[in-house]
């Protein structure tokens, strides 16, 4: 099995770098959710940030409903124009933290070994 670093995980899914040769390949992150992984850019992991919070929005028209959260089932688009996926509010939500906490992750890496070095 290769080797990965972790860079962040929920009880949906999971996100790391792939590792070769002992180094660890940053360019592309691997995102797992559910049974479904992508292999994303950075740019990439925004662009289904933003089509997350999109499917958000567009389907906030039952919120009085106690069933919502589990019964219904909305269309989220991916950076990836062949491929939607069928998820609950419940797993939106829970893909929106998977990915918000690989982005905060990443940008923070990015910081402290970037910009925010003296």
């Amino acid at each position: 099995m290769k080797e990965i670093k972790q860079i962040y995980y929920n009880d949906s899914g999971t996100s790391f770098y792939w590792k070769k040769e002992d180094e660890v390949v940053s360019d592309k992150v691997q995102l797992i959710f559910r049974e479904t992984g992508f292999y994303f850019t950075k740019h990439e992991l925004q662009v289904f940030n933003c089509c997350i919070e999109e499917s958000i929005k567009l389907n906030k028209c039952c919120d009085n409903c106690e069933l919502k959260i589990k019964c219904h089932k909305f269309l989220l688009k991916t950076p990836c124009s062949q491929i939607d996926l069928a998820v609950s509010m419940e797993e939106l939500n829970s893909v929106k933290d998977l990915v918000d906490g690989t982005l905060f992750k990443i940008n923070l890496e990015d910081y402290l070994f970037g910009v925010g070095m003296n």
